[in-house]
């Protein structure tokens, strides 16, 4: 059996149910998958994009501490979390859902109900 997700510097309990929505369920797992493409299952299952979240899983992957991303590195990268944020986009189904997003309230139409 593998390690839990959890197991991976900077990644716990919360990030571990994350990947598990996505169809990551181990550490060797993530691992085989690389940051970019997890990262992207990761948004494709709904997590609300984050770039915090995404460097967090890059530093961990390198088993580097959270914090540890500076400078030029931080800048590269940023333009890698906004290539997969738009390449992973989609565009809400209504004007509602996306000025719910805009202020970080994650609602489906399913959630919209008359009444």
């Amino acid at each position: 059996m593998s390690d839990p997700i959890s197991t991976i510097r900077n990644l716990g309990p919360a990030y571990e149910q994350a990947c598990a929505r996505a169809g990551i369920h181990s550490a060797q797992q993530l691992r085989e998958i690389g940051p970019d493409a997890a990262y992207a299952k990761l948004l494709q299952a709904g997590s609300r994009p984050h770039f915090i979240g995404y460097y967090v899983l890059v530093m961990g992957l390198q088993g580097r501490p959270w914090n540890d991303c500076k400078g030029e590195e931080k800048k590269a990268l940023r333009q890698r979390f906004d290539a997969i944020k738009a390449s992973n986009s989609t565009a809400p189904e209504t004007k509602m859902i996306a000025d719910l997003d805009g202020i970080g309230v994650r609602v489906s139409s399913d959630d919209l109900k008359p009444a």
